[in-house]
């Protein structure tokens, strides 16, 4: 197990060696520079020249005067130390402070949505799953295929339309208060919610037709111990490779969301850092977002290895 456990760490630090490479390639392939744009977007000019000792001590304070190569160096050495220098548009501050100040935000907004999903996702699974080809299973069906093909920032135009423009039940935009929370929590938690019912459904209908089910059954055991003991809780175990994903998409995936709903989370600011070219911040939040996808699908691998002693050994003949 340790041997697997060390292997999975190293994919991971190479891994997001090659994140962090491809996204300064792409950053130093993109036209336009902090600057520029700044003085574009902010004061609404169109002369954007910016005079050559600003822009020399500009780019000297931030290594942009050092070849490609020694930046990016210089970018990996800081970022393993959880270092990432201070941001263009906060030269005051660093970025891993507005990380610490802003993720948690973001975070509690994926709790709060994969919570709402379970609680949704489940029953509608396994009601799905009891009432299989009949006419409720293919609402389910039909209702969770919509909710997983919908990206969240178009259901969140469509929450806001309805239940806030049209009906006036929760505000549309703002932050601080539980019914701001409604919304957006909403929109972030309708994918979920159908990924869990289908997987539900799909676990459940396999596991009842398993041949210790049929056995049980066959003894006399009644619904408590044949479902609920046996049945539910062996189908409720492959929901850990669907939830811990889940959490972790939902955590990175709220950019536009936090946009839509003017929310100061950590999508806010990096959705703000592209539009500004503030490239520093767009590299330590895309390496922060992918070592929480990483870190979190490798801690799912161990914990479901842990409930299922296959899994585990399987893991340690391959590790």
């Amino acid at each position: 197990m340790l041997k697997y456990v060390v292997k999975r760490i190293g994919f991971i630090i190479i891994a997001l060696f090659f994140v962090s490479l491809i996204t300064f390639i792409l950053i130093k392939s993109a036209p336009g520079n902090y600057v520029e744009t700044e003085r574009l977007l902010s004061q609404n000019v169109t002369d954007v020249t910016v005079p050559p000792e600003v822009k020399a001590a500009w780019e000297k304070a931030y290594h942009l005067d050092k070849p490609a190569w020694q930046q990016f160096l210089i970018f990996i050495a800081n970022a393993a130390r959880f270092e990432f220098g201070p941001s263009f548009q906060y030269p005051s501050t660093t970025i891993e402070k507005i990380i610490m100040r802003t993720f948690p935000i973001s975070f509690r907004l994926a709790v709060m949505a994969i919570g709402l999903a379970l609680i949704i996702g489940i029953p509608l699974g396994i009601i799905a799953a009891f009432k299989k080809d009949t006419i409720v299973d293919r609402i389910a069906i039909l209702l969770s295929m919509i909710g997983t093909s919908l990206p969240n920032y178009v259901m969140a135009v469509f929450l806001i339309y309805i239940l806030a423009l049209e009906l006036h039940l929760v505000p549309s935009i703002g932050w601080g208060e539980p019914k701001h929370y409604v919304l957006p929590v909403l929109s972030l938690a309708i994918g979920p919610i159908g990924s869990i019912t289908r997987y539900m459904r799909a676990s459940l209908v396999e596991t009842l037709n398993r041949e210790y089910i049929r056995v049980a059954w066959a003894k006399g055991g009644g619904f408590r111990e044949v479902v609920l003991k046996h049945a539910l809780r062996n189908s409720l175990i492959p929901l850990i490779t669907v939830v811990g994903p889940q959490l972790a998409y939902l955590t990175v995936g709220t950019v536009f969301v936090e946009n839509l709903f003017n929310i100061p989370g950590l999508g806010k600011f990096y959705a703000t850092a592209a539009i500004y070219r503030d490239y520093p911040m767009v590299m330590g939040t895309t390496v922060f977002f992918a070592t929480i996808v990483m870190l979190t699908n490798f801690i799912v691998d161990i914990i479901y290895g842990i409930l299922d002693p296959r899994i585990r050994k399987r893991s340690m003949m391959e590790g």
